[in-house]
This record gives C-alpha cells, sequence and structure tokens, in this order.
C-alpha cells in the first residue's frame, strides 16, 4: 500500500508541476493579446492569474471523499471570484466577493451535511486568512508547506485513526507534494495562485486538521495557521499599517486581526457593524490583542489616526 502511495504522489507531483508550467505558458500567450482581462492583471508587466486551477483540479480529483466536494464547491466559486474581479454588484459589494461568501457560505452547509458538524465552518472560514496570505510571492505556498509538515507530525503523536482505508497523513502529504510542484514559479513572483488557489489551500489545510484532531484540532490549528500568516506577512502589513492606518507601532495582535478580518468582506462586516463610528482603543491589553486593528473603519467620515500629522513624515517613502 505504501508503495502505491509513493508512485501516486510522484505522480501527482509531475503533474502539479508540468500543469503549472504547461498553464502559464498558456496564460501568458493569450494574456499578452488581451484575452484573459482579470486573469492576467497588469502586475510587473503581466502575470497569470488563477494558476491555482491546476492545484485546484488535482486535489479535486485525489483528495478524500467527503472532503473533494467541499474543495470542488470552494474552487468553483473562487474561480468565479477570479473572472469577475473587482467589478460592483447592486448589493453594495464586489460580484468577486458575493461569490466567494456563496462558496464559503456553501461548505458550510455542505460539510454540516456529511457529518463534519461545527468544524465545517471553521474549515470555511480559513479560506479568510489564507487569501489575505496571498498578497506577496509565495507566501501562501510557505505557509501551505509548513503547516502540512506540522499536520504530519502531529497526526503520528495523537495516532490520528485511517481514513478511507489510508493512512491519516495521505492527505496532508498530498497537500505538500501539490503545493511543492506548484510553488516553484510562484516563489520567483512569475504567477498567482488567485482566489482558486488560495481557496483550494485553504479547505484543503482545514480538512486535514479535522483528519488530525476532528473540531479541537480544526480550532487550535486554524490559529495557529492565522498567526504563521501574521509572521510570514508581518513587514508588509507594518507598511500598509503605517500608510493606511497611520499606526506606526503596530502590535504582533494587529497583524493577527488584519490577517483573521482584513480584506473586503471583513471591510463590509465593519460598515455594517460600526456604520460610520470609529472607536479608539486606549486600552494597553485591547492594543496588544490588535483590537486597533479590529475596530478600524475605513467606512467613517473621518478614519482614526494614530500617529498626529505633523508626524506623518516618520512613515518613510
Amino acid at each position: 500500500m505504501y508503495a502505491s502511495i509513493i508512485i501516486a504522489l510522484f505522480m501527482v507531483f509531475i503533474f502539479s508541476a508540468l500543469g503549472t508550467a504547461i498553464l502559464d505558458i498558456i496564460f501568458r500567450f493569450f494574456g499578452k493579446r488581451g484575452y484573459l482581462g482579470n486573469l492576467y492583471p497588469n502586475v510587473r508587466g503581466g502575470i497569470p492569474r488563477a494558476v491555482g486551477l491546476v492545484p485546484f483540479i488535482i486535489l479535486s480529483l485525489y483528495f478524500l471523499p467527503r472532503f473533494n466536494s467541499l474543495i470542488l464547491i470552494m474552487g468553483i466559486f473562487a474561480f468565479i471570484d477570479d473572472l469577475l474581479g473587482r467589478r460592483k454588484s447592486p448589493f453594495g459589494i464586489e460580484w468577486g466577493q458575493l461569490s466567494r461568501g456563496i462558496g464559503i457560505v456553501l461548505v458550510m452547509i455542505a460539510g454540516i451535511l456529511q457529518g463534519l458538524g461545527v468544524s465545517s465552518i471553521f474549515i470555511a472560514l480559513l479560506v479568510q486568512p489564507l487569501n489575505i496570505s496571498d498578497m506577496q510571492p509565495g507566501s501562501t505556498c510557505i505557509v501551505t508547506l509548513i503547516m502540512c509538515i506540522v499536520t504530519i507530525v502531529l497526526m503520528f503523536i495523537v495516532g490520528s485513526a485511517d481514513v478511507s482505508e489510508l493512512p491519516a497523513f495521505y492527505t496532508p502529504l498530498l497537500l505538500f507534494v501539490v503545493c511543492l510542484g506548484y510553488s516553484p514559479l510562484d516563489f520567483s513572483g512569475k504567477i498567482m495562485l488567485g482566489e482558486v488557489g488560495n481557496h483550494t489551500f485553504a479547505i484543503a489545510l482545514g480538512s486535514s486538521f479535522y483528519i488530525m484532531g476532528g473540531l479541537a484540532g480544526v480550532i487550535v490549528m486554524f490559529i495557529v495557521t492565522t498567526c504563521l500568516i501574521a509572521f510570514v506577512r508581518r513587514n508588509t502589513l507594518k507598511v500598509f499599517f503605517r500608510r493606511n492606518l497611520g499606526l506606526l507601532d503596530p502590535t504582533f495582535g494587529d497583524y493577527f486581526m488584519d490577517v483573521l478580518t482584513g480584506g473586503g468582506l471583513g471591510d463590509l462586516l465593519r460598515k455594517w457593524i460600526l456604520e460610520d463610528k470609529q472607536h479608539d482603543v486606549k486600552n494597553p491589553l485591547l492594543i496588544s490583542l490588535g483590537f486597533r486593528r479590529l475596530l478600524y473603519n475605513p467606512h467613517a467620515p473621518h478614519p482614526k489616526s494614530y500617529v498626529p500629522r505633523d508626524n506623518t513624515r516618520l512613515l518613510g517613502k
């Protein structure tokens, strides 16, 4: 059995690496001729977006039953998000955000119907931090690879049960191999996962956490993953806080809250909940926990600035 698993994983690696290279060539060919729209954004002269289609297709086919349907649902709606991009809908949000939100809700429902219970909610919500992680080349891949290794180690420690006659570690190992095959071009900044890619990795990681330790495993690893993403993106987040929030002294809690609640959907929830209010956080404990970022409302008439205006020279170029 183990020999057949090794052979299968080797083939998966080849499919992932070759498929990524081929899709990169195809997207560049049509993208340079203006046929791909949002799938070929003008970043660094043009970079194929949504090359994460390759991991999505592979994981949809090779992932364990029950869990591959969650990947399929999320991947389809995530790809629609990639296609529609930032076009505004009549509902006050972008069409892409609406598609992503529908996908998250459907994953929750499908997971509950398949017996995953509350765990399906956390599996679906893992889409948010993984989406935020995909803001710089290679960041989502490095997080995925690290968390796969951690999950495999924990599976041996806690003695996770086999699933569908396969050892528990098959699931995170499969994800690791797929990500490893895809990642070289992503690390070099030549391609982008797109929503279809990072959302697929999110559901696959969440499913691996569930197999490792059930609901408790999902919750604990959800927090660990969010912390890891905050650490990996801390430098770019510091620049974002200084330039966009006027926050010169961000804490790790601010980074964590940005990964957990940042992005378009997070700001939309702030708009609904906070309306036009901007709360001034002064409690040291709340500041350390990231409540300045959590309660920062970009829709307020005068968003809170955490540095005097005469000190904006400190923000740098």
